[in-house]
């Protein structure tokens, strides 16, 4: 089976599913491996190198797609305008697909739609569960830890004063305080690197395992008690609040947004609308030049006014909506995503090349669409929804 790299085409992308290390590794499974050519020039990788790896360099992408039984990405597929095509329509028939996508999010139904006309087996790494046997192929860990850390340094470039104490003839310039809300892999890697710039660092999430570990690394934890089934679901996804639990974590947050100079969000649930936590009426109490990074932008924000993909200033406040922020780090990211991507690939083909295990449940829980039909629970419940509001108009 020829496993393919095509180049990745959405703006201002540089990450690369595969480096020649996991090159060689596809080819000690028995694969063949190929790959478009200068898809590696974002992170400094040539072809000359892919090809001394082992891997097969193509002209272009239709060429890489039609010969290729196993295509692996960065992103989902999107239209490609250069060449007038989307990614997905030059997929073999029953292709297999593997990326890192959210397929519940409206804006890639069209993209399923055209998954399941093709009838591509379809698998996003976006789900990998959380259990120990996936530690090694779970890229929301992999990119959170390069988001959390981006993210503070963006602020840092942001915000119009330092973050340590900085000391003076004339006295001394107090730290920054930083606001972090939601502290999984995300949160927790923006408080170490929050604490190692000399913030003082504030956080606030509703499971109890992961305050312990934002006090574990230096955060001063506010307190909220949630009844334990309100808190998470069996994978240790933090749930989202509704109704009046939602309010009453709205007005914590509240009190404590006036004394933030920098707000780090990404509370969200995956395959889920994130829940809005800061409002504009909210912002309009801190100190202005704030910052607020909303790192879940991607499923609609926690932030009220948030832009996707701008920078804009709110009330004297800086929202930052960018996405795709491991992108920013594409070096490190696509070494590690890689990684992640490859152990997927062991794993799914753990029988032999060619050979799917649809039984086991690391690939039970990534699979999307197999044999025309979409299987993500998830995915079928946005889908429903998303036609009834049309029926509704």
């Amino acid at each position: 089976m020829l496993i393919g790299i095509p180049k990745e085409i959405m703006a201002e992308e540089k990450r690369v599913a595969a480096i020649p290390r996991t090159i060689g590794k596809y080819i000690d499974l028995g694969f063949d491996v190929g790959i478009e050519s200068s898809a590696g020039e974002g992170i400094f990788i040539s072809d000359d190198e892919y090809e001394f790896a082992g891997a097969k360099l193509f002209p272009d992408a239709e060429t890489l797609f039609a010969e290729s039984d196993i295509i692996l990405k960065v992103n989902q597929p999107v239209l490609n305008e250069r060449m007038g095509k989307h990614e997905v329509n030059m997929l073999r028939d029953e292709g297999i697909l593997i990326g890192f996508f959210h397929p519940a999010a409206p804006e890639n139904h069209e993209m399923l739609r055209r998954l399941l006309d093709k009838n591509v087996t379809a698998f996003t790494m976006s789900y990998i569960p959380r259990i120990s046997r996936a530690q090694k192929m779970d890229v929301l860990s992999s990119m959170s830890t390069v988001t959390g850390y981006k993210a503070v340094i963006m602020a840092a470039n942001q915000m119009p004063r330092f973050i340590p104490m900085i000391g003076t003839a004339n006295g001394k310039i107090r730290p920054a305080q930083f606001l972090v809300i939601g502290t999984g892999a995300v949160g927790l890697q923006a408080i170490a690197t929050a604490k190692q710039l000399g913030g003082i660092v504030m956080a606030l999430d509703i499971r109890e395992s992961a305050c312990i570990e934002a006090k574990n690394i230096g955060a001063e934890v506010i307190a909220f008690y949630v009844p334990q089934d309100l808190r998470a679901d069996n994978e240790s996804h933090a749930r989202s609040l509704e109704g009046d639990w939602l309010e009453i974590e709205k007005n914590i947050i509240s009190f404590h947004l006036e004394d933030a100079d920098v707000v780090i969000l990404s509370a969200h649930v995956p395959g889920e609308v994130a829940p809005i936590l800061i409002t504009e009426q909210m912002i309009s109490t801190m100190r202005p030049g704030s910052v607020i990074i909303d790192i879940s932008v991607d499923q609609g924000g926690n932030c009220e006014v948030t832009k996707c993909g701008q920078i804009i200033q709110r009330l004297g406040v800086y929202v930052c909506g960018i996405q795709n922020i491991p992108g920013m780090m594409a070096m490190d990211a696509s070494s590690l995503y890689a990684e992640n991507i490859y152990y997927f690939i062991e794993n799914l083909f753990k029988n032999g090349v060619g050979k799917i295990d649809l039984k086991d449940e690391i690939v039970k829980s990534c699979l999307i669409t197999d044999g025309g039909k979409i299987l993500d629970q998830l995915t079928l419940k946005a889908l429903a929804l998303q036609e009834a509001s049309l029926n509704l108009e």
